[in-house]
């Protein structure tokens, strides 16, 4: 409890902190060519933490998961947060957490599938790093978000169809946030390669 409580989303030793470690995690990584942070967004369910971990072991790059880091720092899982602080609280923690709440290079950051639709979080992200925006067939998405009960959003009497109607609202944000790329039918590694690639062509312009 110590830990979560000195890394209080409020907290100017936080804030603090965070400086210091970005400041630190740029020397130990070597600043002798810009490495631009690769940013993986996307609805639930496409892949994101498994491919984002994965793609940070090959690049040698340190890895976050928005949501993680937020729980962390406020101390309560993504359903509490919802429940207790209510889903705008929990959007303004994500937008904290992309202005100053990780370094600026060398990451791959898996973020949660509502981050990205919030009005101009996309046009952040993209002066932040390389977006590469993944998905998957609806089928793909129901069958894997149904193994998982940390979704409040999908907390309802008809989960599937609240899939689909959110697919339909976010699919044009989606598909204009960055690089799109299918994880359907494909296996981790395939798609870790491609990214690589991706990301290899976008970061030339941050050189």
């Amino acid at each position: 409890m110590l830990h979560r409580a000195l890394l209080w989303k409020g907290s100017l030793f936080y804030r603090a902190l965070t400086r210091v470690l970005c400041t630190l995690h740029l020397v130990i990584k070597g600043n002798s060519q810009k490495k631009p942070n690769l940013y993986l967004v996307g609805f639930m369910g496409v892949g994101k933490s498994a491919i984002g971990r994965r793609l940070a072991r090959e690049m040698d790059f340190d890895y976050f998961d928005s949501d993680l880091v937020i729980e962390v720092q406020v101390g309560k899982k993504i359903p509490e947060i919802f429940a207790t602080e209510g889903e705008a609280q929990f959007r303004q923690y994500e937008r904290e957490f992309v202005e100053s709440g990780h370094p600026s290079e060398c990451c791959v950051v898996s973020t949660g599938g509502g981050l990205v639709i919030q009005p101009g979080m996309s046009e952040a992200l993209k002066t932040k790093g390389v977006v590469i925006c993944l998905f998957a067939s609806v089928e793909t998405i129901l069958e894997r978000t149904a193994r998982n009960k940390n979704r409040p959003l999908l907390n309802v009497e008809n989960p599937d169809e609240r899939v689909r109607e959110l697919l339909a609202e976010r699919e044009p944000i989606y598909m204009n946030s960055g690089t799109c790329i299918t994880t359907e039918g494909r296996s981790i590694a395939e798609i870790v390669q491609h990214i690589k690639r991706t990301y290899a062509q976008c970061a030339r312009q941050w050189q």
